[in-house]
């Protein structure tokens, strides 16, 4: 008896282990350290809808959105959360190993220039003779001269000053520059840290709105994955996109998980910087024409343009090269909708 309860115990932990070993493991970057607006991820795994795909998800911090498309293509990771412009980059030089964005999050850009409002910057015109304070190499820096360009400004009536990112909104408060080259999304929170009522204080130039009509960030995979393991890209996006639906109904889900994953974060700002994310960077007539997580060909063909044009690229990539819709879900399971709560 004791014999065959022993064999039944160790046949069943093989079986157990098999089964563990035949879930795929996924390493995923996010875009930065532990933010609200990252809560989808956190859900799907804790929540268990990632290992429901046959998925062992590990995720990891990362150091920067732009940053996601080189740890994916150096290989130390399959998948992650990044932007869409710096896949733009890549592929326009090395078209065989950039990765491929597969559902599009933010489906609106976060580059804007952020300033006081008694600066009296109300529109783009109104930068010429004022001093801005950007970060070398950020998306919101580098497309400064296209952003001008589209909207008929001078660039030599401006005066740009290099600055490390952590030193912008101090100097805007300082009132040593008039205005701030940011990630809203980051920028406004910045704000509130410091004591500082973002909404009332400050005004903001989106570049969206002016003629930089771009998309941004959103979960992107190795070609290397898409290649060997399609049905695995297809489950770490159904099960993504199943999370964030539930998300957008109750944020109270997503900002348990969050705080699951890091317990030092600050979970009011991280709360808020979630519903942000809804507001300002997800939720647009074209996401509730075309659901969550999708794109507009024709969109995303100018939106390269516009990246080619900012960093003087060798090649336009094709549209296809940059997004694939072809692991998304249904229209009608992507259908979100929005309630801050």
């Amino acid at each position: 008896m004791l014999k065959r309860l022993a064999a039944t115990l160790i046949a069943g932990l093989a079986f157990s282990g098999l089964a563990q070993a035949q879930d795929t493991t996924v390493k995923f970057t996010l875009g930065w350290k532990t933010q609200g607006s990252d809560a989808a991820f956190f859900v799907a795994k804790d929540k268990g809808y990632y290992k429901a795909e046959g998925l062992n998800v590990v995720i990891d911090q990362g150091e920067g959105s732009g940053a996601t498309v080189t740890r994916i293509m150096g290989g130390a990771y399959d998948a992650g959360f990044g932007d869409v412009n710096a896949i733009i980059q890549n592929a326009a030089a090395k078209p065989g190993e950039a990765p491929v964005m597969v559902y599009m999050i933010w489906n609106r850009p976060p580059f804007a220039i952020s300033s006081k409002k008694a600066t009296g910057i109300t529109k783009p015109k109104d930068l010429e003779g004022k001093t801005l304070g950007g970060a070398q190499g950020t998306p919101t820096t580098r497309l400064l001269e296209v952003f001008a360009r589209k909207n008929g400004l001078d660039m030599t009536k401006i005066k740009l000053s290099n600055m490390a990112p952590n030193l912008q909104e101090p100097l805007l408060i300082k009132g040593d520059i008039d205005g701030a080259l940011v990630f809203n999304i980051t920028s406004y929170f910045n704000l509130l840290l410091n004591r500082q009522d973002p909404d009332k204080d400050f005004n903001w130039l989106t570049f969206g709105d002016y003629g930089l009509d771009l998309y941004s960030n959103g979960l992107m995979v190795s070609q290397k994955m898409i290649k060997e393991n399609p049905k695995a890209v297809a489950g770490l996006v159904r099960a993504t996109n199943k999370a964030m639906i539930e998300i957008a109904k109750d944020q109270a889900v997503g900002m348990k998980s969050v705080m699951a994953f890091d317990n030092l974060v600050n979970e009011a700002i991280e709360k808020k910087r979630l519903q942000y994310s809804f507001t300002e960077l997800m939720v647009s007539p074209e996401m509730k024409e075309i659901g969550v997580g999708d794109t507009k060909d024709d969109r995303m063909a100018r939106a390269i343009g516009i990246i080619v044009e900012g960093y003087q690229l060798p090649r336009t990539p094709k549209p296809e090269e940059i997004f694939s819709r072809a692991f998304l879900p249904p229209k009608a399971e992507r259908e979100l909708v929005y309630t801050a709560n």
